[in-house]
């Protein structure tokens, strides 16, 4: 009797450690994942609140997995970065090419929408749980009158209006066009307006981490029963660098904050029975001057998770290979090609 106790013991704690080894195993397919973006985090100050202490969550996912460097060799802000991020592919491909030049992403070029695709709509969820508005927005396009305004929000005058015509700033992201004699602001759609209509959840310009998160943990609720790519993106250490500057307090403060939500998505995993069956990704899609207040030249952010299957440094682009291919897509088969490349695999890219 105390014979077949013992093998029976020994046949569940082998059968354990055959799953945990299938879902770390570098072809075995993940059952879900959730994308984690700290928007404006810089690589040298997270390293710095790393070596304090400070980021232990952040620190608990590259224990289990990885830390690794991302770097950006195309502009550094917010539209094309998460463009690029979610999609694996350059500008030339998705048509987001700054804050200011950019179009709606193709319809299916998103990690959401190919894993919608792939699994089928029944059969995965997809949501976006997100910080910042129009920077990752789904806005329609536009088309209204333009007057432009003095400093007071006055309209000013004809005269001043053709003094001032050379001169005056673009729009962002739109341009001025004249009909029958009228002047009109024209801005596509955001880059997300497309992706919305094709996942389940969408929603952005909740501004706060605190907002961010608790929506987070409520969306796990819901769907814990479910296969889901979650996109979760914290936007108040862009907002607080923006304000007072990469080396402030409040900057350090924001990071911690992000670390702290991070955090307590991967407690709510844990307490629903997820986390071992839940790749985390937290990435940045930008970092910051150092010491200002800008991003004009900001490339250097990292990868932090716990798939212990990155093995490298990489761009933007290949985050989303990298998903995707832990989901169980062939990459090879996706058309467009996609731009990026697993960090699962080894690649050297070429000198020129």
């Amino acid at each position: 009797m105390r014979k077949v106790r013992l093998l029976l013991l020994m046949a569940v704690f082998v059968s354990s450690i055959a799953s945990a080894g299938a879902f770390r195993n570098p072809e075995a397919h993940c059952q879900s994942v959730i994308l984690i973006g700290w928007d404006g985090a810089q690589r040298n100050h997270v390293k710095e609140s790393l070596g304090r202490g400070e980021l232990p969550n952040l620190k608990k996912l590259a224990c289990e997995g990885a830390l690794v460097a991302i770097d950006l060799y195309r502009i550094t802000d917010t539209k094309a970065g998460w463009a690029q991020i979610l999609t694996g592919y350059e500008p030339e491909i998705t048509g987001v090419f700054s804050n200011q030049d950019f179009q709606p992403i193709p319809t299916g070029y998103t990690i959401f929408e190919r894993l919608e695709n792939h699994f089928g709509a029944h059969n995965i969820v997809t949501v976006a749980v997100i910080g910042k508005k129009g920077h990752v927005g789904c806005t329609g396009p536009i088309k209204k009158p333009w007057v432009e305004q003095d400093a007071k929000g006055q309209k000013k005058n004809k005269k001043a209006l053709a003094k001032h015509k050379e001169q005056r700033k673009k729009p962002p992201g739109g341009k001025i066009v004249t009909e029958n004699g009228t002047e009109y602001l024209v801005v596509p759609a955001e880059p997300y307006y497309e992706t919305k209509k094709n996942m389940d959840v969408f929603i952005n310009g909740l501004n706060t981490d605190e907002k961010v998160g608790t929506k987070t943990l409520e969306m796990l609720e819901k769907y814990k029963d479910k296969r889901f790519f979650f996109f979760v993106h914290f936007a108040e250490v862009d907002h607080k660098g923006h304000k007072f500057g990469e080396n402030s307090k409040e900057y350090n403060d924001a990071l911690i904050s992000a670390d702290r939500w991070t955090g307590k998505i991967i407690k709510k995993l844990e307490e629903l029975g997820l986390y071992d069956k839940t790749l985390i990704y937290v990435t940045a899609d930008h970092g910051f001057d150092e010491g200002k207040k800008g991003h004009r030249d900001a490339p250097y952010v990292f990868l932090a998770t716990n798939d212990p299957q990155v093995i490298r440094r990489g761009t933007r682009a290949d985050i989303a290979p990298t998903i995707l291919e832990r989901f169980g897509l062939k990459l090879e088969r996706i058309e467009p090609p996609l731009d990026g490349r697993a960090l699962t695999r080894p690649y050297s890219p070429p000198a020129w």
